[in-house]
């Protein structure tokens, strides 16, 4: 489970889920992960497919359920950003070691995903800082 900010791509949540859960089900730990680590609870979650069902959904969350038949403008846009997590996703894999874990137990699962997205925030804050014309995002 991979939580990303709307606008810069940070990871502002990660976590490691064992056994083959619904993707909907993780959704409210994620909110949670999120609103625990930032201080500042999610206002909208956008989401694939999986997330279908209102049964896991968290009720002060609204959730956008990426569907072609019901877009206006604003859910168009949002929907764009909803694929921006994909090369995040991506990128955490190949450069940060979270598609190959050498770490043992449910414990070993936790600190690999939880130190690649370290290492994913890390790397983008270096390239920030590192690039005299780049605005920190």
């Amino acid at each position: 489970m991979l939580t990303t900010t709307n606008a810069s791509n940070w990871i502002v949540g990660i976590a490691a889920q064992h056994g083959n859960p619904y993707d909907g089900a993780t959704l409210t730990p994620a909110v949670e992960q999120v609103e625990r680590l930032t201080g500042i609870r999610p206002k909208h979650a956008t989401v694939d497919q999986g997330f279908r069902g209102k049964d896991h959904h968290p009720e002060d969350v609204e959730v956008l359920v990426c569907d072609k038949r019901k877009r206006t403008g604003k859910m168009r846009r949002l929907f764009k950003r909803r694929s921006a997590i994909e090369p995040v996703i991506g990128h955490s894999k190949s450069d940060h070691c979270l598609g190959r874990n050498y770490l043992k137990g449910q414990l070993g699962d936790s600190l690999n995903a939880l130190l690649a997205g370290c290492g994913f925030n890390l790397r983008k804050l270096f390239r920030a800082l590192m690039t005299p014309d780049a605005e920190p995002a």
